[in-house]
């Protein structure tokens, strides 16, 4: 085997194995906690899932689309994933990132806000609240000073130029 080829196998596994790391957290991190702890609040105490404003499956559509254009950028431009146990390995500040810099909280926010006014549910409304906190305090607690000192300049660049919640149209750098 030369050289060239062996690099291509190992390429070829690394990307296979981003792909897969990437599928296990969609499943496991937006899956349970955007579709299944939604549907456990929706369906406790014997509900159904009807939905009572169709207008909101645009809602949940977006902040979908958002988030896996976000996932994909994990993987493609900084080699990891969305995972805290798995971090890219660059900072990624292209595409949605250029705008915010949590663009995949706000996915997960759009698409539980979205259940909640699909099904008319107050329960999953105050359960998306409760998650726009912890995303709050788990963004400024653990991973901004985390990424401060894996990146350092690289970090403190974008965070000076491209804010953490409020969309901004990006500025050049």
């Amino acid at each position: 085997m030369t050289q060239q080829s062996s690099s291509t196998a190992t390429t070829k596994r690394s990307n296979i194995s981003l792909l897969l790391r990437n599928i296990v957290f969609t499943v496991v991190v937006p899956g349970l906690g955007g579709v299944y702890v939604p549907w456990l609040i929706l369906t406790r105490h014997g509900g159904s899932l009807k939905p009572v404003a169709w207008y909101a499956v645009a809602l949940i559509a977006s902040g979908t689309l958002l988030y896996f254009s976000c996932q994909w950028l994990f993987g493609a431009v900084g080699r990891g994933t969305p995972g805290v146990w798995d971090s890219p390995r660059r900072v990624i500040s292209v595409g949605p990132y250029r705008w915010v810099r949590n663009p995949i909280y706000i996915g997960a926010l759009l698409i539980v806000s979205g259940e909640a006014w699909l099904f008319g549910s107050v329960a999953v409304l105050l359960y998306a609240a409760v998650l726009a906190v912890s995303f709050h305090l788990l963004v400024v607690g653990y991973e901004e000073p985390r990424l401060r000192a894996r990146f350092v300049e690289a970090y403190e660049n974008y965070r000076r130029t491209v804010p953490r919640w409020i969309p901004r149209a990006p500025r050049d750098r």
